[in-house]
């Protein structure tokens, strides 16, 4: 479910040309976050809103795309931000 909804979010946000997202939760069953629910997630998004940014502010509209999910539901993230000149050029 949480994976779904960061999906919609990311999407309405950030219109990406591609958007992979990893639910690695499981693999850290029992870890201090876990327990409060804050599940581990990894996202491959390539949207053309990165194009002239910087690694920070990449991260940043992603943040503020998810919001409240960052509090609670997600415990970590993991994020691969490109912009669709730098995929072509085989960063991805």
């Amino acid at each position: 479910m949480t994976s779904e909804t960061i999906k919609q979010l990311l999407t309405e946000s950030l219109k990406p040309a591609l958007l992979e997202i990893i639910d690695n939760s499981a693999a850290h069953a029992g870890h201090a976050g876990a327990k409060s629910g804050g599940g581990h997630y990894h996202v491959t998004i390539i949207a053309e809103a990165f194009e002239g940014k910087t690694l920070v502010q990449r991260h940043q509209l992603i943040y503020k795309a998810l919001g409240d999910m960052m509090k609670q539901q997600i415990h970590a993230l993991g994020i691969n931000a490109l912009s669709p000149s730098e995929e072509t050029k085989g960063n991805l």
